[in-house]
């Protein structure tokens, strides 16, 4: 098993001799590194009239393991070689060092290097870079792969601070300059630089192109990381660089993309770098192909966006994040959906992402802080089971999957606002196919009020930008939403293919008088049902704990619904107006049982429900017109779905019978 690791560059704002001056005062030993008992010179040689010094060291080192361990390999402490190769004409020092111990069963190999800024000659740069090889350990592989991980992560982190710490020694002692090598005046001319190249010009440019593009390498200093990237581990910050550089040699790639986009894709990919390169060609190729780039200037939303899509965006949070506000429940999904299409809505999506990218950049920059995702607003307020109309869902996933591979972990917080009773139905549907990080993000408020309650939104928002319709005191200029015109419908209409079915099937069924059923596309079906006539639904169950849910508007006149569970076998019925249970020997409390109290839904109501089905029984929903009104028979619009207990992975303490009424708040879902 091979490990590699690799340091980010690490700056020193102390000219390249003061550093080296520093460095060697580290040697034979130092107490910042009590692991390093001795060092001992066995080669030293001065070349070129002192421009240049090769000195290898053999190296005592403690054995920083547990003591049983120590005592079953039978040592207390380990050689290592280390050789320096010091050019002071072109200021730099590299840095070899081997194992000696063990090296037949583990091989160790690291590489350092000192070097002058390559843009301020008067700082002095560090990068460091480590392979652990373990063929045989005693069959303690895994345990030295670890403690080589934890020895490299603390070597990391203590080196700038033991240079800083000499150097300071060295300014009490009063030496706060070292004098730059040059040349005695009598010494031979001698190149102080790189022989030139002999390869073709061609290969060269190309090295030179790969050259420019890793010179953005030299910023990955720790300065570099806390102001745009956070906090990183070292082995985090040795994972970023390793695939920064496997970009860099990608002679396909145009543009090298930011540090911050390539920490977003190895922390989707959980810092799995050969997987996080795959993920981020794949993204790469998908923008120019799509022509990403470009789509913030070019894109235009069609005018049903404009005047019907209830998202916007909305100042920042207490992190700094860009909020974007999204009104779901007043979101009509078929009317956009009929209106600009799939395509339409993904790349409206695409625009707000890229938007959300700029808008990222934008606040890092204003508050000179990383900032590197943006918070979502989700108000759910007037959200029903007609929002998951199958082709609204599929768009839904479509959607949710070009965003997940193509911007991941841009999405810092997830602000679900008044979320119904009938919304752990929607969340077991949607996320499934939304990644674990992302869903960790989520927080939900299920009431009406989300700024007075334990953890609510002021504690992420401050108070005076929450949004007006929330009860704040901040007006937005985000759209209501609203039902989409058919007018602007430009795809085949349902509605018009339903309207067909509808009559056609009113002349078939007509004679059937009071109860009259028409089948939707959409998964909704409508009767209409006159004075004492009663509509139910039979429901066989063989999956105890899955869930019924349904959804219903009731229109004209007033409704009254119950569910019952069935233990007998139910008889074929016939008449429209009679219940089943009227229908022959049919006993409540011993036969049938009522699973919900009879709900009275009044005109223009719209009603969304659940119910945990946990016998292997029938289940009836009944729907009664005990009355109608001046406009006719009563209409009713409904919809039903059974969910399978093996899929349902919600709270079933929030599937509890709802209902709202149309008001202008709700009046707006999607039809």
């Amino acid at each position: 098993m091979v490990q590699k690791f690799q340091s980010p560059v690490r700056v020193y704002k102390y000219p390249f001799e003061l550093v080296m001056k520093a460095y060697e005062c580290r040697f034979p030993k130092c107490p910042q590194m009590p692991i390093v008992l001795d060092c001992e010179i066995i080669k030293d040689e001065v070349l070129e009239n002192g421009a240049k010094r090769n000195t290898s060291r053999r190296c005592k080192l403690a054995v920083d393991a547990p003591y049983i361990f120590k005592k079953l390999i039978g040592v207390d402490f380990v050689y290592f070689l280390q050789h320096n190769y010091l050019d002071l004409a072109n200021r730099t020092l590299n840095i070899e060092a081997v194992n000696e111990s063990f090296s037949s069963r583990i091989e160790i190999f690291e590489r350092c290097r000192y070097y002058a800024h390559p843009d301020n000659p008067e700082w002095t740069c560090f990068d460091q870079t480590a392979t652990l090889d373990i063929k045989n350990f005693f069959g303690f592989e895994h345990s030295m792969e670890k403690m080589g991980m934890k020895q490299y992560t603390q070597t990391t982190l203590k080196g700038k601070e033991i240079i800083e710490f000499f150097i300071n020694k060295l300014e009490s002692e009063g030496v706060t300059e070292v004098e730059r090598w040059m040349p005695p005046a009598d010494a031979p001319s001698t190149p102080t630089t790189r022989e030139p190249s002999e390869e073709p010009a061609q290969q060269k440019n190309i090295k030179d192109d790969e050259r420019r593009r890793s010179s953005h390498d030299v910023l990955l200093d720790g300065d570099f990381i806390a102001k745009n990237l956070g906090t990183l581990t070292p082995m985090q910050a040795s994972k970023l660089l390793e695939l920064r550089k496997m970009l860099n040699g990608d002679e396909d790639l145009e543009e090298m993309p930011s540090y911050q986009t390539i920490l977003r894709f190895l922390t989707a990919r959980d810092w799995h770098v050969s997987q996080a390169f795959t993920m981020l060609k794949d993204s790469l190729k998908w923008r120019k192909e799509h022509n990403i780039d470009s789509l913030v200037k070019e894109y235009k939303a069609p005018a049903v966006v404009v005047n019907h899509f209830p998202g916007g965006w909305h100042h920042h949070d207490k992190d700094g994040r860009p909020i974007y506000i999204l009104r779901l429940g007043h979101m009509d999904v078929k009317g956009l959906l009929k209106s600009i299409g799939t395509e339409g809505l993904l790349k409206l999506t695409l625009h707000i992402c890229e938007e959300g990218m700029e808008r990222i950049k934008e606040s890092a920059e204003k508050l000179g802080q990383p900032i590197l995702s943006w918070c979502m607003l989700v108000d759910l307020e007037g959200l029903s089971m007609r929002h998951l109309w199958r082709p609204g869902v599929k768009a839904l996933l479509n959607i949710i999957e070009t965003v997940e591979r193509n911007y991941p972990e841009t999405m810092g917080r997830v602000l679900v606002v008044r979320a119904p009773r009938v919304f752990p139905i929607a969340w077991t549907i949607v996320s499934a196919f939304i990644h674990e990080n992302t869903r960790s993000k989520f927080l939900f408020y299920g009431g009406p009020d989300c700024l007075h309650m334990k953890d609510g939104l002021e504690q992420y928002i401050d108070s005076e930008i929450i949004p007006d319709f929330l009860g704040g005191p901040c007006k937005t200029l985000i759209h209501e939403g609203g039902l989409v015109p058919k007018t602007l419908y430009k795809m085949n209409s349902l509605e018009e293919e339903d309207d067909g079915e509808e009559q056609e099937n009113k002349k078939v069924l007509e004679a059937a008088g009071g109860a009259l059923m028409h089948e939707h596309r959409s998964l909704y079906k409508t009767v209409e049902l006159r004075t004492g006539y009663i509509h139910e639904v039979i429901i066989p169950n063989q999956d105890p704990k899955s869930v019924l849910t349904w959804d219903f508007d009731v229109m004209r006149s007033d409704l009254h619904f119950t569910l019952y569970r069935a233990t007998k076998e139910l008889p074929s019925k016939i008449d429209t107006a009679v219940s089943i249970f009227d229908m022959s020997d049919f006993v409540e409390g011993e036969h049938y049982f009522k699973e919900e109290p009879t709900l009275i839904c009044r005109h223009r109501e719209s009603v969304q429900g659940s119910h945990v089905m946990h016998h292997t029984h029938t289940y009836i929903m009944q729907w009664f017109s005990p009355s109608s009104g001046p406009e006719g028979p009563a209409q009713l619009n409904f919809f039903y779905e059974v969910l399978s207990s093996a899929n349902y992975k919600g709270s079933m303490t929030s599937l509890q019978s709802g209902f709202s009424s149309s008001s202008a708040a709700s009046s707006c879902q999607s039809r």
